[in-house]
């Protein structure tokens, strides 16, 4: 069985869904934690995928963040009608007049939130310095660096070596690059794109991460000249999995072990292109209910409103209850990144096990 340390994984990673008001200072409770990164969608409309972090800085006077489905730079809002904090128990929200993403009058949203550990301190692993907030415990780095367009490593802060990192660039119109353990350091996938996965020693010096740096070369989306950042993550039994699957295009999918029931899960096709990358979490499907097929998916890479494609979570992993070539075309390959609601087995030498939906 796969025992893990964490019997608690909503203290590092939870599923926050509320409705907008448009009304300043809006707390959002009940997260568990401070969350360090944030990443909120609006669930029936059109609304892009917002990320911010405590890294880059979330305050009433100016907010930066990016949007996964989208190039585009780095934006600050400098009103307070954004995300004004990140609080000790979830976040607080402006009125949103402006930017209309994350708090506009009767949507519905999902905030998916990750615990780092606040703003960072620096970090000297690397050829480059950079300034890294890590939770060694749920396996978590946010990353910054002012990169400089040639091969260099960069510490990352996690103690172990990452099985996954998102880089973007926060100045230029670059990809959001991917870097998955399944697919090696010779190539990348990209978060905003449905481009099956490409190969160039330009995107991480054909050089595997270790457990104290990434590498990275001349490539303008992973280390162009001007602010960087990343988002790493080293596997956690019990508690995160970054694997891959092969489809068999049935409605009776590929059983994907993972070690965990989950609570949150992210999958693109690798190996074909034109396929998005689905989200699937355990408080949407089925309308919030303790049941299967986890039914409804968002889109990293684009801001369409949450659709049916069925998924399985299962008390030990996942399977896809469909033959859609977004998850499961016969002889694809598939990556994903999965985070746990309940191990398999808590606590070493404990014998109670997870259940299934």
């Amino acid at each position: 069985m796969a025992y893990s340390t964490i019997s608690k994984p909503s203290l590092y990673f939870n599923t926050k869904l509320y409705t907008g008001n448009a009304t300043t200072d809006t707390a959002q409770t009940g997260v568990g934690f401070q969350p360090d990164w944030l990443w909120i969608k609006e669930r029936g409309g059109t609304g892009a995928n917002i990320l911010v972090d405590a890294v880059r800085g979330v305050s009433a006077s100016s907010t930066p963040f990016l949007k996964t489905n989208t190039n585009g730079v780095e934006v600050s809002n400098n009103t307070n009608d954004f995300i004004k904090s990140l609080d000790s128990d979830g976040f607080t929200l402006g009125a949103d007049s402006y930017f209309t993403d994350v708090n506009k009058n009767s949507s519905t949203y999902v905030a998916w939130n990750w615990k780092a550990n606040g703003a960072g301190s620096a970090n000297t692993d690397g050829s480059i310095n950079s300034t890294v907030s890590v939770n060694s415990i749920g396996g978590f780095s946010i990353v910054s660096w002012t990169g400089n367009q040639s091969a260099n490593t960069v510490g990352h802060g996690l103690g172990v070596v990452p099985s996954l990192i998102i880089v973007k660039s926060l100045a230029s119109a670059d990809a959001w690059y991917v870097y998955h353990k399944k697919l090696g350091a010779t190539k990348s996938l990209f978060l905003d794109l449905t481009n099956a996965e490409s190969t160039s020693s330009t995107y991480w010096n054909d050089t595997a991460p270790t457990s104290s740096v990434f590498s990275v070369n001349n490539n303008t989306g992973t280390n162009n000249t001007g602010g960087m950042i990343a988002y790493c993550f080293a596997e956690k039994k019990g508690f995160s999995k970054f694997g891959s699957y092969t489809g068999n295009g049935s409605t009776d999918g590929t059983f994907v072990y993972t070690g965990f029931k989950p609570a949150w899960i992210m999958y693109k096709a690798s190996s074909i292109s034109a396929q998005s990358w689905l989200i699937h979490d355990n408080k949407r499907g089925n309308q919030g209910a303790n049941a299967n097929p986890q039914d409804l998916r968002l889109l990293a890479n684009a801001t369409n409103a949450e659709a049916d494609v069925d998924i399985d979570f299962l008390s030990n992993g996942f399977k896809p209850r469909a033959g859609d070539t977004h998850i499961n075309n016969h002889g694809t390959t598939y990556i994903y990144m999965a985070f746990a609601e309940e191990p398999l087995v808590a606590n070493v030498g404990a014998s109670i096990p997870a259940t299934a939906r």
